[in-house]
């Protein structure tokens, strides 16, 4: 569970990342799960963006991705997730 400080610090980070995945129609699956579980190993910190045409809340999808991964919810803001994850092998940031 991440803290109010390391959030900001994590929010500050993100906001120049453009989004990686985007979840359609078809929401989240386990395709999905997978490929960002491979990506956030790498990158530690990932944006994920909701289309307009997906029927699911953003907060629902985010919930299901943080579950899937392992990953901490960082922001949910608009249509836009972000996601953290330390990385075992590619641990770039440092958190406060």
């Amino acid at each position: 569970m991440l803290t109010g400080k390391q959030k900001r610090h994590l929010r500050a980070l993100a906001h120049h990342l453009d989004p990686v995945f985007q979840v359609g129609k078809g929401g989240s699956n386990e395709h999905l799960i997978r490929h960002i579980n491979e990506a956030i190993e790498k990158r530690e910190l990932l944006k994920v963006s909701v289309l307009n045409n997906c029927m699911e809340e953003p907060r629902d999808i985010a919930a299901e991705l943080a579950e899937g991964t392992g990953a901490d919810i960082v922001q949910v803001i608009g249509k836009t997730i972000v996601l953290y994850k330390e990385s075992k092998d590619h641990k770039t940031i440092e958190l406060p």
